[in-house]
């Protein structure tokens, strides 16, 4: 059968629904002509009608279920591999034994595949080669502004945070943790920034100003100037005295939120001008009414990328004894989290984590059922807009794949060290990265909006039912 040709092979589906009907019709002619004879002709024929009628629809479910196995599937199968390979960037053979009855089909994609992977490797070491000295300029820059007793902030026009150095994130790690495309005023009193910003403004010239954490805790002597593409540089002076030594981060940036359009509704706003939070929780069990948190890990991507450094890897107290059975799979014990903040204060640091971006988990009304039942101790409203991975999977590969996060990252190439799987932090990363991957993928189908992809998710409801 394998060497027999797709056009062929689906010619026999419709031999052997019409030679299967004609069959199924004379045996219950034959039957209804003896229910005659032995009744009525009325009796027989009608007997004849239910039992041609129940053979035909039971033939054609067969029929239908041999086809869906052995055509549709490895065609959606061939397809979302293709996808994946063009816009995920990750290098996967096509599955030609499950597509082994699909003629040449299997074989063709693969060549085609092959030889754009072969393309699209041959470009990439030619950028490889021209980035090479681009990064070596950044790991010196970096080591240069390190040394400098100044901390360096760049801030848009619209008050977003564009650029923060190794020394500003610590400062703003003293408040609360560092995120590119953070408003200014998330870290800083806006009352100090709002008329520095005007003087800045009036005078066209570089400003002086006192920095006030919004928790009044801390203040800074800073310098306010302004920049050719809007917006301006915030150098906090004497940063070097004011903070604990720490190991060296790199410097952040994305300059693209220097020119990024005005904001849009969200609805309408496109895919990779959103801010994604990603989380993961560990807990005592799967419950979620009466379980309790005991590990969040979260980090940020923004502008499809993921931000490095701005993540959180927080222990949870839950009150109470973490069961044997949840910490042989996650490995947190009671020790570890004696001590550690309660799910009232770590929900609150991750939801000014999670400030104006929308949240992404996988299976996320499990682990938002958790930050629901406490949000009220917490203080907080959980009403950021959510994605799950495991919805924008089936938008992508179809609800009849498998879902889970294991396979999904077999399926783009996402690699989960041993130690860190079903760790909240390994996890969330590992969501991310499955999270980017997807991004070009949605927009290759059409999706280009935040409202487009959540309308495609919202069809497929029912998984995360079947899941919870």
């Amino acid at each position: 059968m394998t060497q027999l040709s797709l056009r062929l092979r689906i010619f026999l589906f419709f031999v052997l629904i019409a030679l299967g009907g004609a069959g199924i019709t004379a045996l219950a002619l034959w039957l209804g002509y003896g229910r005659a004879l032995a009744t009525t002709p009325a009796n027989g024929f009608f007997f004849a009608g239910i039992l041609a009628v129940f053979g035909i629809v039971a033939l054609s479910a067969g029929v239908w279920l041999l086809f869906d196995e052995n055509v549709a599937k490895p065609v959606e199968r061939i397809a979302s591999e293709m996808r994946v390979r063009a816009h995920a960037g990750v290098d996967r053979q096509v599955d030609l034994h499950g597509a082994r009855y699909l003629g040449d089909l299997a074989h063709a994609a693969e060549a085609v595949s092959a030889r754009l992977s072969e393309t699209a490797l041959a470009s990439a070491q030619r950028v490889a080669e021209e980035t090479a000295q681009l990064a070596a300029d950044k790991e010196r820059l970096t080591a240069l502004l390190t040394e400098i007793p100044v901390a360096t902030i760049m801030v848009s026009p619209k008050g977003r945070i564009v650029l923060y150095d190794g020394q500003a994130a610590e400062v703003l790690a003293q408040i609360h943790v560092p995120r590119l495309n953070a408003a200014v005023t998330d870290y800083f009193l806006a009352a100090g920034i709002d008329a520095a910003v005007r003087e800045m403004h009036r005078t066209g010239r570089e400003v002086t100003l006192t920095l006030r954490s919004v928790d009044e805790a801390q203040s800074y002597h800073g310098r306010m100037k302004p920049l050719d593409a809007g917006g301006y540089l915030l150098i906090i002076e004497e940063a070097e005295a004011r903070i604990a030594p720490q190991a060296e981060r790199p410097m952040v940036f994305d300059f693209s939120l220097l020119t990024a359009p005005a904001s849009a509704a969200l609805e309408d706003t496109p895919l990779r001008a959103l801010t994604y939070v990603v989380f993961d929780t560990e807990t005592t069990g799967l419950l979620p009414h009466k379980d309790e948190v005991v590990q969040i890990g979260a980090v940020r991507v923004v502008s499809g990328k993921i931000v490095p450094g701005e993540q959180i890897d927080q222990l949870v107290d839950p009150g109470m004894e973490i069961p044997q059975s949840s910490t042989r799979v996650h490995k947190v014990t009671d020790a570890m989290v004696h001590g550690q903040p309660d799910i009232a204060e770590a929900g609150r640091r991750f939801h000014h984590f999670a400030r104006g971006a929308v949240i992404v988990a996988h299976n996320a009304p499990f682990d938002m059922a958790f930050l629901r039942r406490h949000q009220s101790r917490m203080g907080v409203e959980w009403s950021n807009p959510i994605l799950d991975t495991v919805l924008l999977s089936a938008v992508l590969f179809g609800a009849s794949q498998t879902h889970t996060l294991d396979a999904l990252c077999e399926r783009l190439g996402v690699i989960i060290p041993p130690a860190l799987r079903h760790t909240a932090l390994g996890d969330a990363r590992a969501t991310a990265e499955v999270l980017v991957r997807m991004l070009p993928m949605l927009e290759a189908q059409g999706m280009s909006t935040f409202g487009e992809v959540l309308a495609q998710t919202r069809q497929h409801g029912q998984l995360l039912e079947d899941l919870n």
